[in-house]
């Protein structure tokens, strides 16, 4: 039986699967060999247990395909034994010889599937496809459960803007998007360092993997290395973790100067390898991770100041990604706030609101110190009370796109945004804007009293 009698399969579980194929008979280990290489990531070969347990101890396998009778140790006999090592793996047993007591100790032991020998290339396809499927299920819903427990879960997130400050996040993000290496997000709270993380996620060719945020504030509790490492039970059982759940995707540590000291240590040794020990296990697992991480605190002052391990630090900061205020990129004010709009209108099921030219003057001369969430948190508490606050309200001729982009209005919101960072030193503000003094006084008086007092 060839591998081509498994064309028809639905065989999408196994792209990226890594199998270890455990069986003392050569001819049974070619035989599942070559029928799985043209559809998995990698497949590997042990003639016994302890061959086994040595490539175990290197590599990182999704699934094992394990011959219960071997001269060594049986099958069963040395699963339990891995389990009790920490062996997160899912297993399919095979065998000639099958009975109620063998099956009942098979599940007892943690067995996924039992292949019958003998048995046909299609029937080793099936059995592995349908044991991933449960697996990635079982991910897919752990994550699901956390998300909606953090109150992670974001509709759609991109990073928006066309200013000179966000092209150059997103130019950054082009080139990291092709590579493994950590990224370290740093920026004030609310500039959108968790959906530049998401959006570099969604540029790489692990989009389709899953993307586990962190808050590390969370995991100075008891059971916060359980969580994130993942645990063995006494008697063997499994409590994945996040980095776990997060396999061939991305794990998003927020607010990583909030980590405790032995979780620092502990994420330090899985920085230089990639390989990490659950807790109470006596096994490493491999990981295939990309970490990416953010904090709106100074972390080379955390390390001068002894809160922060040095060591860390250099393996988080290969490259750092400064998510820019919203005050230096306020082009991207009107395209925020109309996404906002429009999101929240139809969430709370009420008419948005007219985004004026006067009101987007406002908006645009706020200095906005909790920065895009801020805003996002103003324009939603607006859309629910049916008005702008005082500050914000205009009655402008102007709306929508017309607003944004007329160009009498650009000229307007560019000189007065200037003049605000001139703390209103009309001098200061002809000199970086290349025009006259004159030019900027003539511009004032056309203007009125009414847009003359900058927005706090």
């Amino acid at each position: 039986m060839t591998a081509e009698r498994t064309s028809s399969l639905n065989t999408t579980s196994l792209k990226n699967a890594s199998i270890l194929v455990v069986d003392d008979e050569e001819g049974m280990r070619h035989f599942i060999t070559k029928v799985l290489e043209p559809h998995c990531k990698r497949v590997m070969q042990a003639a016994s247990a302890k061959k086994a347990g040595a490539l175990m101890d290197i590599h990182h396998f999704d699934l094992l395909m394990v011959d219960n009778l071997m001269p060594e140790q049986t099958g069963l006999d040395w699963l339990s034994e891995q389990r009790k090592l920490g062996l997160f793996a899912d297993a399919i047993m095979m065998t000639a010889y099958a009975d109620v007591e063998t099956a009942v100790l098979a599940l007892r032991t943690g067995v996924a599937d039992f292949l019958i020998k003998p048995f046909r290339a299609s029937q080793v396809v099936n059995a592995i496809v349908s044991v991933l499927d449960k697996k990635y299920l079982r991910r897919d819903n752990d994550l699901l459960r956390y998300a909606l427990a953090a109150e992670t879960q974001q509709n759609n997130p991109r990073l928006l803007g066309t200013s000179v400050a966000i092209a150059g996040v997103s130019d950054l993000l082009k080139k990291l998007a092709g590579v493994k290496t950590p990224v370290l997000f740093i920026g004030e709270s609310g500039t959108g360092k968790e959906i530049a993380a998401r959006t570099l996620h969604a540029m790489s060719d692990r989009r389709a993997k899953p993307f586990v945020a962190v808050n590390c504030a969370t995991l100075g509790s008891e059971n916060g290395a359980d969580q994130l490492f993942g645990k063995l039970g006494p008697t063997g059982e499994v409590q994945e973790g996040l980095m776990q759940l997060a396999d061939g995707g991305v794990l998003f540590l927020d607010e990583v100067a909030e980590l405790p000291d032995p979780i620092q240590a502990m994420l330090l040794r899985v920085l230089e390898d990639y390989k990490m020990r659950p807790i109470s296990a006596a096994r490493d697992v491999a990981l295939d991770l990309r970490f990416m991480f953010a904090t709106n605190m100074d972390l080379e002052q955390a390390v001068a100041n002894g809160k922060f391990r040095r060591d860390l630090f250099h393996r988080m900061n290969i490259v750092g990604v400064k998510m820019p205020p919203l005050r230096e990129r306020r082009e991207d004010i009107f395209e925020l706030a109309s996404m906002f709009m429009n999101q929240f209108s139809v969430d709370v099921g009420r008419q948005p609101l007219r985004l004026d030219d006067e009101t987007l003057l406002h908006l645009t001369r706020h200095n906005w110190p909790g920065n895009v969430r801020e805003l996002r948190n103003m324009i939603e508490r607006s859309v629910i009370l049916g008005a702008f606050p005082p500050e914000f309200q205009g009655g402008g001729q102007a709306d929508g796109a017309a607003a944004a982009q007329t160009l009498d209005l650009v000229v307007q919101r560019h000189i007065l945004t200037t003049l605000d960072r001139c703390n209103g030193n009309r001098a200061e503000t002809a000199r970086r804007l290349g025009v006259s003094r004159k030019t900027i006084d003539r511009k004032m008086m056309e203007w009125g009293n009414d847009v003359l007092s900058p927005k706090t």
